[in-house]
């Protein structure tokens, strides 16, 4: 097969997106497949295409949209359109098999050029949405409403007219972001989800009548290398918290229940964001350097041997993440986590595990106080199964997708 993924934001660039779409690509390619991925350009400086992402990355003409030039927006129209239209018929020309689907994996204007093409094309469309639009919106603008309108009069100028046979099941899906999303997946033959949590969600506000699950998965070959490498000696519990430092994360909310838990633990917490200066000020007033180590943004080999290393990773976001990849990670290697959302931890459903008994801070701070008690008494102990973590691995959830992919092309 030859599937054409089209997304919102260069494969390269900075994201936990972008991670899956790496993964995704590799282990396709290893099976036998072809892949396209078409993303804006990337203009961050430096950035130099290795000969095979030249080959597979199709740079769509865009214009930066960050000071850091890390991310771009495509319009979706007849320029881009066209470029998109050469890439593929140079693909073509040098040995590549036609387009069989094209697999949108964005909410915005990757959407909508994705959208467009599968209609010139006439190709089948599949759809995996990965971000909560409606959470994501409202955490960002008390104008939501306003932006939710705007998308689907975009929506509407790029695209064009909703199929007539899912005119009635939009119709019923709930406004704001939710009646977005259903116009945008309207008439695809599939609808995926990265957990099972959100896949409820997203039918439970009528954007699809079914949604499939297709958990992101985590390098196969990666968790074998930093799974092999021994772990430091410690003399007390290691905790480690990952993410963007930013208020749907709850990392002041964590950085309090440390202070009031009282645990003698060393904590690492990697990642950076517009909360970085208020986080490193908070564990200083609350005199924590002793115990709590701001380690910054890594590399993901780095962010993966810190899990690794970790006797428990630190989950804190609620209701925000359509997945939460890192606790799958952590999994995979070996270490449990103590988690906040329950959603998460549902779908992950693996042990040892901890889990707040709600969103206060006292709740962390006290599931904080009984890991810490449980890893401290039984050292080594607490480790999740090595087995388990085979179902985790980008390998199985390709072949998934392929017998979705499969499945989609008979019908």
């Amino acid at each position: 097969m030859h599937i054409l993924i089209v997304t919102d934001q260069h494969p390269e660039s900075l994201g936990g997106v972008q991670v899956a779409l790496r993964l995704q690509r590799r282990f396709l390619e290893r099976a036998g497949h072809t892949v396209s991925i078409a993303a804006p350009a990337l203009h961050r400086a430096g950035y130099a295409p290795t000969p095979a992402d030249r080959d597979a990355y199709i740079d769509l003409p865009s214009m930066p949209i960050t000071k850091d030039r890390e991310y771009g927006i495509s319009w979706p129209g007849k320029r881009t359109d066209r470029a998109l239209d050469r890439a593929l018929a140079a693909r073509q020309a040098a040995g590549a098999p036609p387009v069989d689907l094209v697999h949108i994996q964005g909410d915005f204007w990757g959407a909508m050029i994705g959208l467009r093409a599968a209609k010139r094309h006439g190709l089948p469309v599949a759809f995996t949405m990965h971000n909560n639009v409606d959470e994501g919106t409202r955490a960002v603008t008390p104008l939501a409403p306003i932006a939710f309108a705007g998308l689907r009069a975009w929506r509407r100028i790029a695209v064009g007219r909703i199929p007539a046979v899912a005119r009635a099941q939009v119709a019923e899906s709930d406004t704001g972001a939710w009646r977005y999303l259903a116009e945008l997946t309207a008439g695809a033959a599939l609808v995926t989800a990265p957990s099972g949590h959100f896949a409820t969600t997203l039918e439970a506000h009528g954007v699809a009548r079914s949604v499939e699950v297709t958990q992101g998965g985590v390098d196969d070959e990666l968790i074998g290398a930093v799974r092999a490498a021994p772990r430091s000696a410690r003399t007390r519990p290691r905790l480690v918290w990952l993410g963007r430092m930013s208020g749907e994360k709850r990392v002041l909310e964590f950085i309090e229940a440390l202070g009031q838990s009282g645990i003698d633990a060393d904590v690492a917490l990697h990642g950076a964001g517009l909360l970085l200066g208020k986080v490193e000020r908070r564990i200083e007033t609350l005199g924590l350097r002793d115990r709590v180590r701001v380690a910054g943004p890594v590399p993901y080999e780095e962010a993966l041997a810190a899990m690794r290393d970790a006797d428990a990773l630190v989950q804190t976001s609620i209701g925000f993440e359509t997945q939460g990849l890192t606790p799958y990670e952590a999994a995979a290697l070996g270490t449990p986590t103590i988690f906040c959302d329950p959603n998460i931890a549902a779908d992950l459903a693996v042990e040892p595990a901890w889990l707040a008994r709600d969103a206060s801070v006292a709740a962390l701070a006290a599931v904080l106080r009984e890991a810490v008690a449980g890893i401290s008494e039984r050292p080594g102990v607490h480790r999740v199964p090595e087995d388990v973590g085979g179902r985790l691995l980008q390998s199985a959830q390709t072949a998934g997708m392929v017998g979705l992919y499969e499945r989609v092309l008979s019908a």
